[in-house]
């Protein structure tokens, strides 16, 4: 690749390592999951804010939650609530109260992605991905190793 002047700025092979690498990376805030005690209450509240209603509502078993889904432009809001006492989002709402719980982040290969995470040093929170809310796959990164903010790792499932 050349620049203007017609200077190489790039080989060949290069441009194919950047591009590969950039296939691997987040694509796109997927969505925000946020903690609350009712969901009902919260599914109208949020249907009032965005004129719209949730397009979703879905148990996570494995998570413990009851979840539903608002579409906001490219990206969603996923209101989280705790099935039992046990489950991540009530002793989240223990900690910290109703609130932001997560960031999601779109990917297109998540093992990929769990992969280069772990190698820059980031900690997980699942090294494999596993079946999540609204037809995904998913992994979470500790909010240890990302400034306190739990970040999630999500990839349609095709």
């Amino acid at each position: 690749m050349k620049n203007l002047e017609g200077k190489t700025i790039f080989k060949k092979h290069k441009t194919l390592t950047l591009y590969l690498n950039f296939e691997n990376k987040m694509k796109k805030i997927e969505h925000i999951g946020i903690a609350v005690k009712d969901i009902k209450a919260s599914n109208e509240l949020f249907a009032a804010l965005f004129d719209e209603p949730a397009y979703k509502m879905e148990e996570v078993i494995s998570e413990g939650v009851l979840t539903s889904f608002f579409q906001v432009g490219e990206s969603k809001i996923e209101l989280l609530q705790a099935l039992n006492d046990e489950s991540p989002i009530a002793k989240h709402i223990e900690k910290r109260g109703e609130g932001i719980h997560h960031i999601a982040f779109g990917v297109d290969d998540i093992e990929s992605e769990i992969k280069r995470l772990e190698a820059k040093g980031f900690t997980l929170i699942h090294k494999a991905p596993k079946k999540g809310a609204d037809n995904m796959m998913i992994a979470f990164l500790h909010p240890k190793s990302t400034n306190g903010v739990l970040v999630e790792l999500c990839q349609e499932i095709r």
